[in-house]
């Protein structure tokens, strides 16, 4: 709101100082500051409410070291990392831009989904929650909103680098550098981390159909996107099982994907790394600011020992957020590597889960991989305290994350 108070203000009387707010990286500075207090100072607040409503954790004995003390702790705290975010944007985000309509609708619509799991657990005393098949519903209505965004939108476009001699380009530069790219046109292209021409186009995997199959390729790219949101949201609320992990994590996945959308929506960038060019995705920069504001006030309360917990409020809509932003940037492939720590705790359960069942078909007697899975309890279970277990995830975490930004150089 404020984006288009000040632009009017610029065009009609040219306040001094008005035209901060048509800066991208002014505006994400200042919807990082208002984040980082509206989660720090109302988050204190939220946190007293929630203990007066006696909205506190149920804690099933899994027999593991200082379980039995989180009996009790406000749960539902992700609400303090929606409100740290939805807030900021309002304020400083450019609110007719399509990525960020893209992105307002998934925080809400998987916030939603995650509050009303909550409310289950907590008023209802139903350790269960919402049914698997209606999250899985919830998800999957999330995945065909956003993919039917980004294809049908005609705001959602790219700029591909022409194919030009080296002098030729080296002229253009020094003359206009959006003459080095294509004209802005509609495609289901996406990157491949660490391939030499890393442009994939999805539209390649029906064409074999025959004629005109093209056209109805929009139908696969929805069902990858619903994948993708799903996977990725469950992958979260998985992680989401000791103080700060999931939050931490989750900051600095995101932190990476800021750079991308940065680089993507900026043509000088995109130019000199040879990257596809999206145009208007740079204002996605100016949400995943107010984001990472949330995580990280948030993370003040949900470090070791942990004054709140997310629940599924927080972890659902994290994981959904963090899979639309992948997708718009057109780095979902890289999401294995980025969001490795969500991957390898999505696979320890599933791999648990499937060898038990193995074993017990085959031997009468179900046997384990783990001590425990997800993967932060098998490590409990060895003997290692939560906070160093966090500590350890998150220097993975960034390891993982500077890695996937170097795939925007090594192909």
């Amino acid at each position: 709101m404020l984006y288009y108070l000040f632009e009017f203000l610029e065009k009609q009387y040219e306040l001094a100082g008005a035209g901060l707010f048509q800066y991208i990286s002014f505006r994400s500075a200042a919807a990082f500051v208002f984040s980082i207090l509206i989660s720090t100072i109302f988050g204190r607040r939220i946190i007293d409410k929630l203990r007066r409503l006696q909205i506190g954790e149920s804690v099933r004995d899994l027999g593991l070291e200082g379980q039995k003390e989180k009996a009790g702790t406000p749960t539902m705290g992700g609400v303090i990392i929606i409100l740290a975010t939805v807030i900021p944007v309002l304020l400083f985000a450019d609110l007719g831009n399509v990525y960020i309509i893209i992105l307002m609708v998934s925080t809400l619509w998987m916030g939603l989904i995650g509050f009303i799991d909550d409310y289950i657990k907590v008023f209802k005393k139903d350790k269960e929650g919402l049914k698997g098949r209606f999250k899985i519903l919830g998800q999957v209505g999330l995945g065909v909103f956003v993919g039917c965004m980004l294809y049908f939108s005609p705001s959602v476009v790219v700029k591909e680098k022409k194919q030009l001699p080296t002098a030729v380009q080296v002229e253009l530069q020094t003359q206009n550098l959006s003459d080095l790219f294509e004209e802005e046109h509609k495609a289901l292209k996406t990157t491949i981390p660490f391939v030499k021409n890393n442009e994939f186009d999805y539209s390649s995997l029906v064409s074999w159909i025959g004629e005109g199959a093209e056209d109805y390729s929009w139908i696969l790219f929805v069902i990858i996107v619903v994948f993708i949101i799903t996977g990725t949201s469950n992958g979260a609320n998985l992680t989401d099982g000791i103080d700060g992990l999931a939050a931490g994590s989750s900051a600095i996945i995101v932190l990476a994907l800021a750079v991308f959308a940065w680089v993507s929506g900026n043509i000088i960038f995109a130019n000199y790394l040879n990257v596809m060019f999206i145009p208007n995705s740079g204002e996605m920069t100016v949400y995943i600011s107010a984001f990472v504001g949330g995580l990280i006030g948030f993370l003040w309360y949900n470090t070791y020992p942990a004054q709140v917990f997310m629940g599924d409020t927080g972890s659902l809509t994290i994981g959904g957020i963090i899979a639309v932003l992948a997708i718009a940037v057109r780095k979902e492939f890289l999401l294995p590597i980025l969001a490795g720590i969500f991957f390898a705790e999505t696979l320890s359960v599933m791999m648990q889960v499937s060898y038990f069942k193995h074993t017990r078909k085959k031997y009468g007697e179900g046997r384990r991989i783990f001590l425990m899975s997800p993967l932060h309890h098998h490590f409990q279970k060895k003997g290692y305290h939560e906070s160093k277990i966090v500590a350890r995830f998150w220097i993975i975490g960034i390891m993982l994350a500077v890695l996937s930004i170097i795939t925007l150089k090594v192909r």
